[in-house]
């Protein structure tokens, strides 16, 4: 009996690795929530204060803060940014001659 694992490399991208339908919008859901849950805590926000500030209930900023991401479209989680007064700007632009394919990726400055 071997006791050897097994080790593949990564994508870049966790939700690929794993088998995730539309991985590269789950990432970009997952970047955009995590920049969310900072800014929220940068602010010094409760749960319900971002509720409020974010139009929503206290138990969907739970799911959001704990990454059940679900029933969060990628303009609704834009709107949020919004809410906090965050600007979000979508560049579109040729694909890098280096990779395999286009890409997706969410970039906070």
């Amino acid at each position: 009996m071997s006791d050897e694992i097994e080790v593949k490399e990564s994508t870049g991208n966790v939700f690929a690795d794993i088998g995730v339908s539309e991985p590269e919008e789950a990432l970009a859901k997952a970047d955009l929530a995590a920049r969310i849950c900072e800014i929220i805590a940068e602010q010094g926000l409760t749960q319900r204060q971002a509720a409020r500030l974010l139009g929503i209930d206290q138990p969907k900023v739970s799911a959001l803060i704990r990454g059940r991401l679900e029933g969060f479209s990628l303009s609704r989680l834009f709107r949020f940014l919004n809410s906090l007064d965050r600007d979000v700007e979508i560049v579109i632009r040729r694909r890098s001659g280096t990779k395999n394919r286009a890409s997706t990726r969410i970039v906070a400055a």
